[in-house]
């Protein structure tokens, strides 16, 4: 028991020492902007409600509000938040969270299987806030669900590590076109946290391949990758998918930044083939190169801005520096640009 103890403390020094814990700084989120995205998004149960997706909440939506509230520097809002979270959706025997909640119907769990990004989220922002807030439990927590994920959804085939959408579905023989990926559930800069909770040279792999992949995905002419990915060959958007860039995959510039990966030429191609009609933002068909959906919101439109800002230094524009949410998708991009410009480029504001 004591050389447990004794791991878990140096774990915990560890992860302070990667996190720049919010208890030992300003928070990264201003009080205001965090107290808007709460009334709109966050119930009394500490449910994140996805009000873009009829009000469901999913896992993802939960380690979004973790990570949000642990960069607020709200311990109280982040166990509202997690008291829903292991309670509503910690339900898997693998120690991996359930990903759909819905309100309408009972029971409301509607799909058992997980999503990885969610499970990543979720443990990234325990691992941060027991580091932070001297929260053995969270940290404990954040290890068996780092363990988990090595486990059941980190693979290795072909030569590659692997990071698959979920446990189930994903993979051959069930996919005849798997392994399947979606490049935009590699959350770059929580794997180094999982390697210290989970110690492997897999996490190590897998960041390096997730972005030789997403290098070497460069669909129709505007060289995007797609939001879910065939690996069964060659790279190639998935069947029974739409072949886009779609909403998954707006995200991904955005990790990079906050990761620290400064990659110009690639971060560039990606902000160049999303952006349409000047500076906006949009969802692309892939084979065409056509804009879908316009993404005016400024929670998307500061992904742009984002990468600007890392590549160029350029200041982020008046627009999107202020907050007033409307759906919940957009503003957690939105607060998580900020509160990393706040953090890392304050010279952009």
């Amino acid at each position: 028991m004591r050389r447990r103890r004794s791991i878990l403390a140096l774990c915990c020094a560890a992860v302070f020492a990667i996190a720049q814990p919010a208890a030992a700084q300003r928070a990264a989120i201003d009080p205001q902007a965090w107290s808007l995205y709460k009334a709109r998004f966050l119930d009394a149960n500490g449910r994140i409600l996805d009000n873009g997706n009829s009000g469901i909440s999913h896992s993802e939506g939960q380690g979004y509000g973790l990570l949000l509230a642990y960069l607020a520097n709200n311990p109280a809002d982040f166990e509202q938040i997690w008291y829903f979270t292991r309670t509503e959706l910690l339900l898997r025997d693998d120690g991996l969270a359930v990903w759909k909640w819905d309100p309408a119907v009972t029971p409301h769990v509607t799909d058992t299987n997980n999503a990885s990004d969610g499970d990543l989220l979720i443990a990234y922002a325990l691992a941060l806030a027991g580091s932070a807030w001297n929260n053995k439990d969270y940290l404990q927590t954040a290890a068996a669900m780092a363990k988990s994920l090595l486990s059941h959804v980190v693979i290795d085939t072909g030569g590659r590590t692997l990071l698959i959408p979920g446990v189930e579905g994903y993979q051959a023989p069930g996919r005849k076109d798997g392994p399947i990926i979606n490049p935009s559930y590699w959350v770059y800069e929580a794997i180094p946290v999982m390697a210290l909770l989970a110690p492997s040279g897999r996490w190590q792999k897998l960041k390096d391949d997730g972005l030789s992949l997403l290098r070497s995905m460069q669909f129709g002419p505007r060289k995007l990758p797609a939001d879910w990915v065939s690996l069964r060959a060659k790279p190639a958007p998935a069947d029974g998918f739409e072949p886009e860039f779609g909403y998954n995959s707006v995200r991904i510039p955005l990790y990079l930044a906050r990761a620290g990966i400064t990659d110009k030429s690639l971060l560039t191609r990606l902000q160049q083939g999303m952006t349409v009609e000047g500076d906006e933002p949009a969802t692309i068909d892939l084979a065409s190169g056509k804009p879908k959906d316009l993404l005016s919101e400024p929670g998307y439109r500061i992904v742009n801005d984002v990468v600007a800002c890392v590549v160029g230094g350029t200041k982020l524009p008046a627009s999107v520096r202020q907050f007033a949410p409307t759906l919940y998708y957009p503003a957690t991009l939105q607060l998580l640009s900020l509160a990393f410009v706040t953090e890392k480029h304050p010279e952009c504001l």
